[in-house]
């Protein structure tokens, strides 16, 4: 039985390192509520995202789902957005009783095409929430500028953007408020996590208030929340990844650069533009199966599969066209965007993967390009 190849893996600290550092919470007993940890993990990671300000939280999808219930929006209002991004992103808008408005995307990187935003804003708009897709960068400048110009909120999804700056400045500085994930899947993980990054030191008590119940004191509670907190063996994981990012990026690094050197040699097979301003988190390595190699997106996808190799169509189908919303978007001028999803082929890539791992998948790759190349 061959290997399974997996899209991802999660990074995980040295067992001893982890181990040693939860011990202390057999003594302490304190393994949630914004304990010592909690509060540690958030300073430590606000001089590592380089933002000004940033709240923890259980999840990345908590995150997003709060950080646009902070502003106060009215319901039934009209939020820009992306298809092209993962279900989460979607829900947390519709959770709030808002109503997504799906903007098209560019081929080039799969970011919102903000050329097309002005034309959907309406007097119902408050709000643009853009996705830094695979770390990729929206055009933050275009962006802000549209929503100063209409008064609007901006509420990255950064969950893909992980530590990437962009002309020095952390990206989750950028807009009203960026949210990151900590999933175990990602390039920077706490099991579960998640946090939302801000400019105004005000979030930071409504985020307070949103995740823990509204609770300020023993006997007062002054605003109905949810509880989103993040607990301290989530939180220790965190400390205890962080320290090794320089580590995990390089070796990331170094297999990201095999397969792009290996890629760039695939007829019919096109990768994305790369933003010269913005650092890398080497977090996916997606690819865009184009018409000239000779088999589908869909054909490669189960082909690998059979032989162990477990590539992800990240993201297909659109949030848009999901089945939970019955059709609703289906006349949505979102052409782009399907084409994309059509066509993308999200590589395994991960801290670890072995480069002979990456070899296999190169050469079948062209293995399978040079066979249907000789049958033409």
């Amino acid at each position: 039985m061959s290997e399974k190849i997996l899209v991802t893996q999660s990074s995980m600290p040295p067992y001893e390192e982890y181990i040693e550092a939860i011990k202390i919470l057999w003594d302490t007993h304190w393994l949630t509520n914004m304990g010592v940890y909690h509060q540690q993990l958030e300073k430590e990671l606000k001089a590592y995202l380089d933002v000004p300000d940033l709240s923890l939280m259980v999840n990345g999808h908590m995150a997003l789902e709060l950080a646009i219930q902070m502003m106060g929006f009215p319901e039934g209002a009209e939020v820009i957005t992306t298809p092209f991004t993962f279900i989460s992103t979607t829900h947390a808008i519709v959770r709030n009783r808002l109503k997504p408005v799906f903007c098209d995307i560019k081929l080039s990187d799969g970011t919102i095409d903000e050329t097309k935003i002005e034309n959907l804003i309406t007097e119902h708009t408050v709000a643009i929430v853009p996705v830094h897709v695979y770390g990729n960068l929206c055009n933050v400048e275009e962006i802000q500028k549209i929503a100063d110009k209409y008064d609007l909120k901006v509420i990255y999804d950064a969950a893909h953007a992980f530590g990437v700056k962009y002309k020095g400045r952390g990206i989750g500085s950028y807009g009203d408020a960026s949210v990151f994930s900590f999933h175990a899947t990602k390039v920077f993980n706490t099991i579960e996590g998640g946090a939302v990054t801000f400019k105004e030191h005000r979030y930071y008590e409504k985020l307070y208030n949103l995740k823990n119940f509204g609770i300020r004191g023993e006997e007062l509670v002054t605003d109905v929340g949810a509880n989103a907190k993040m607990n301290e063996f989530c939180a220790i994981m965190g400390l205890c990844n962080l320290k090794h990012m320089e580590e995990a990026l390089e070796n990331r690094k170094e297999s990201y650069e095999y397969y792009r050197q290996g890629f760039l040699n695939i007829n019919g097979i096109r990768l994305f533009d790369e933003n010269v301003n913005a650092t890398k988190n080497y977090a996916y390595f997606p690819i865009l199966i184009e018409e000239n190699y000779g088999k589908s997106r869909d054909e490669l996808y189960e082909i690998l599969k059979q032989n162990d190799i477990y590539a992800r169509k990240y993201f297909y189908p659109l949030t848009a066209d999901q089945a939970c919303f019955r059709n609703k978007y289906r006349n949505e001028d979102i052409e782009k965007a399907r084409k994309l999803s059509k066509q993308v082929l999200v590589v395994p890539l991960y801290e670890g993967i072995e480069s002979k791992n990456i070899k296999k998948i190169l050469d079948y790759f062209m293995e399978k390009r040079k066979l249907d190349v000789e049958r033409i």
